[in-house]
């Protein structure tokens, strides 16, 4: 449980929440949050926006109950955190990077992008971001890229080319991701696509197997196993 330090609204539904809490993300992980007791009965899982060790924030996008009994939480009042959750993006990222996020989808690559470019081992780190409406944060974005793209009300999957990079990595809507790694294979494409998956999930840790998605080698939790694979592991 952490005491709220900021929940600003962005646009018409985008939020931008920070809480204190001790942690060690990595890249890519996520938090079940819940700002009530007993109804919803579920946490809703959020990807990490941002973290320092102190304090981690999300954002988030008002689509139902939970998240909108969220949204009228107040500075000063109590989030409950459980997390980080997941196995996030690889660390060992090196080369030309794309990162594509659609809706909220774009939520964890704030966080990615900063790691990466920390490491170092990145030549060039490129972000598509699309929105179905309003932008938002397109600032914070462009501080830890060399080159953003947005778009919207269209299909950011037209704007990238993956034959120029040497890693790709997605998160968004599933449709937007399959359209992305057809794109990939279409064009023969060499870099890995590695994506998030974004099941409804309750345990966050693999045992009640709600979060459940088909892979090549078999069903597996987007919790636990993910929410990162690879593009062919669940879209070939």
């Amino acid at each position: 449980m952490g005491k709220i330090l900021t929940n600003v609204r962005l646009s018409d539904d985008f939020y931008l929440i920070e809480a204190e809490e001790k942690n060690d993300v990595k890249a890519g992980q996520f938090y079940l949050l819940r700002g009530w007791n007993e109804y919803p009965v579920l946490s809703r899982p959020i990807s990490v926006f941002d973290a320092d060790g102190e304090k981690v924030s999300f954002l988030y996008k008002t689509v139902g109950k939970g998240t909108e009994i969220i949204s009228n939480l107040l500075p000063g009042e109590e989030l409950i955190l459980q997390g980080p959750y997941g196995n996030g993006f690889p660390a060992d990222i090196k080369g030309r990077v794309a990162m594509v996020g659609g809706g909220v989808g774009i939520a964890p690559f704030y966080y990615t992008a900063k790691k990466y470019k920390e490491s170092g081992m990145c030549d060039q780190i490129d972000l598509y971001l699309g929105f179905s409406g309003q932008a938002v944060l397109e600032k914070e974005y462009r501080s830890t890229a060399d080159n953003v793209t947005i778009d919207i009300g269209g299909f950011i999957t037209d704007s990238i080319n993956p034959l120029d990079y040497d890693v790709i990595l997605a998160c968004g809507p599933e449709i937007m991701m399959r359209v992305l790694y057809e794109k990939c294979m279409k064009l023969n494409a060499k870099a890995p696509l590695y994506v998030s998956m974004e099941n409804r999930m309750a345990c966050g840790m693999g045992m009640c197997k709600v979060c459940t998605c088909k892979t090549k080698s078999g069903n597996k939790t987007a919790c636990k196993d993910g929410p990162v694979f690879l593009g062919s592991e669940v879209f070939a």
